[in-house]
């Protein structure tokens, strides 16, 4: 059932989108370094690593210098307009096609490069790749800041993520794990919409319930 609805989601995405792919593909081609699209490797259910796709918002170099495989508040490596893809959430749009080939789903835990996967607690990683990674989910919404919130931490940028970041963003993927359902789906698809145009809102934390609390 998952897989039909993330058949048809992906479809009706493409088509409600492209009108916005379209000129998204031309400003990239013709501006910055000419890249549109950015292929990164993520790992995918059964620890099988797949291609993700996003629309290029950064220098081609950007994973080997600043901040590495971490991106932060304000970034240099990233363009003017990818700066605005990024807090769109438009730079995501390709990975609808990596839902349509069956690596990833519409709604799952969000898939990582290998280096911060294994920055999950063992427990953690062994649940994550029993399903396919998701588009969005919950770790999408409660972690919608990210770049904030490691640019804010006055500590090492990796050094962060994998202490304080990683272990409370494993749990709230296990809790969505273990209340999956198409459902839980639905409501989270809203709730990835919502905080597009309300970012600072906690509304995720009056509707989900039973979530992890923070550390």
């Amino acid at each position: 059932m998952k897989r039909v609805f993330d058949i048809i989601a992906a479809l009706v995405g493409m088509l409600l989108f492209l009108p916005l792919s379209i000129p998204i593909m031309l400003i990239l081609r013709f501006t910055n370094e000419g890249e549109v699209f950015y292929i990164q490797q993520r790992v995918g259910k059964g620890y099988k690593l797949f291609g993700i796709l996003k629309f290029a918002s950064m220098i081609k170099n950007s994973p080997n210098i600043g901040a590495g495989l971490l991106t932060v508040e304000n970034d240099p490596r990233i363009f003017p307009f990818g700066r605005f893809l990024r807090k769109t959430k438009l730079n995501e749009l390709p990975q609808l096609i990596n839902v349509l080939k069956g690596d990833m789903s519409i709604v799952g835990p969000r898939p990582q490069v290998p280096a911060h996967f294994e920055f999950f607690p063992e427990h953690v990683k062994r649940e994550l790749i029993k399903i396919k990674p998701g588009l969005t989910g919950i770790g999408s919404i409660v972690f919608r800041d990210e770049e904030t919130i490691l640019h804010n931490s006055g500590k090492s940028y990796n050094e962060y993520y994998e202490n304080d970041i990683a272990p409370y963003k494993g749990e709230i993927e296990l809790w969505y794990i273990k209340n999956m359902s198409l459902w839980l789906d639905i409501v989270l698809i809203f709730l990835t919409v919502w905080v597009v145009f309300f970012p600072k809102s906690i509304l995720y934390e009056k509707i989900l319930k039973g979530l992890p609390e923070h550390p």
